[in-house]
């Protein structure tokens, strides 16, 4: 076998080697180091992972790319399992009213909040929203980001408009290193129109929009906003089972605010993740933990709305519930496509270990998207996406917050950053 990348020398590898499952409870902090390192790479495979020198069984040649780890950090490539990545605009203008101690839901009464990306969305055209995008994937690769969820969502009624997104975030796929994975989020809020009659617009979504999206093989994943004002527990568990007779894997942005059974339905659907879960019950989690339904938790939400609740990270973990990480990147409750930072988050305001946290976003984020084969560990067979940390050990990475630690990045076996 002939390498054609070989990272050695590295201080601190961080290969979170195991079953290819999501990680629970005491596994979350089995992060499978190993010190003074080596990683060989063929094209877009790895080829071997190990302490010391190579084998003599891997080859290489003039042409083999060869980095010094020392003083190193390496980790697989980060995922950030839930962004609303395309949208038109942003909501920077709802800065003072948030200060002001205006909640979302307010915000949203008064033509704010998701309403007003929907109107930025559908008025800018493709190339204007591939464009911006593609900045925020530049950013999120600079952080050691290797694999983004993007959601729709920003079309609600239009569905035109959630096509447009999601045709974005496929050429993205496409033309951009980092991979893209799409999820159909038309429940994401009631339209004014359907205001009075909320249950016209989730027949047309089961309907009409469900069966399009299924045909056309723009998303992997079925999305809804369960909350109270948005889709009730059962017009959230009509949707999600309409998207799975089509073969879209249900997510659920569930109890974000209020205690409303999101995470219950979620295990009764069988929903691959449960999101938010700031207000999630006792009751809920325990359901989520028997059917081993991930959390995937949003810090940075929390931190930017200012509520001062943040999912119970430690119960979750405790009580045997996946949990992953993600940004939660979007114009409105979570501007940032910094996941090192909500890295930070999860370990200082929700007192996740540095184990914990690297797990939720490497290969508990695999899970969380269905891309555990291949992807989240460190592994011989696995694709070759790597981060190289200027840091000598995950737990300076989570304390010396809020700047970019990563050195290099290689995705697919090449070194892009």
């Amino acid at each position: 076998m002939k390498a054609t990348l070989v990272i050695e020398n590295i201080s601190k590898l961080i290969t979170l080697k195991g079953e290819n499952r999501p990680r629970v409870g005491k596994e979350m902090r089995e992060i499978g180091l190993i010190e003074n390192g080596i990683v060989a790479v063929d094209g877009d495979k790895i080829i071997y992972v190990g302490e010391g020198n190579l084998p003599s069984h891997i080859e290489v040649n003039d042409d083999t790319v060869f980095i010094d780890g020392t003083g190193k950090t390496v980790t697989p490539g980060l995922i950030d399992s839930h962004t609303h990545l395309v949208h038109g605009g942003s909501r920077e203008n709802e800065l003072s009213m948030k200060l002001k101690g205006v909640d979302y839901l307010e915000i949203l009464k008064k033509g704010g909040g998701i309403h007003s990306t929907v109107k930025a969305t559908k008025e800018a055209t493709f190339q204007e929203l591939y464009k911006k995008a593609k900045k925020s994937l530049d950013i999120m690769l600079s952080y050691g980001v290797t694999t983004v969820e993007a959601k729709s969502g920003y079309g609600i009624e239009d569905f035109d408009v959630e096509l447009k997104q999601m045709k974005v975030a496929k050429k993205l796929d496409e033309d951009h290193p980092v991979d893209v994975i799409s999820t159909f989020m038309g429940a994401h809020a009631i339209p004014e129109k359907y205001e009075n009659d909320p249950d016209k617009f989730v027949d047309i979504i089961i309907k009409e929009m469900i069966p399009e999206v299924s045909k056309k093989g723009f998303a992997k994943f079925c999305d809804v906003f369960c909350e109270e004002g948005v889709f009730s527990i059962e017009q959230s568990r009509n949707i999600l089972e309409a998207g799975k007779k089509y073969g879209l894997i249900p997510k659920i942005h569930a109890d974000e605010i209020k205690p409303l059974g999101g995470a219950e339905l979620a295990a009764d659907i069988g929903c691959i993740t449960a999101d938010h879960l700031v207000a999630a019950s006792e009751e809920g989690m325990k359901r989520m933990a028997e059917e081993k339904v991930i959390a995937n938790l949003l810090p940075g939400t929390s931190f930017n709305l200012q509520s001062g609740n943040f999912a119970k990270a430690r119960k979750l973990i405790e009580i045997g519930v996946p949990v992953s990480l993600s940004t939660d990147y979007n114009p409105g409750s979570c501007p940032t496509e910094n996941l090192q930072l909500i890295m930070s988050f999860a370990s200082l305001i929700m007192k996740m270990t540095p184990e914990e946290v690297i797990t939720a976003v490497t290969i508990n984020g695999a899970c969380s998207l269905g891309l555990e084969i291949e992807k989240g560990s460190i592994e011989e067979g696995k694709k070759a996406d790597l981060v190289i940390f200027d840091a000598p050990n995950l737990n300076y990475i989570i304390y010396h917050f809020g700047i970019n630690h990563v050195e290099k990045v290689v995705k697919d076996g090449i070194v892009i950053k």
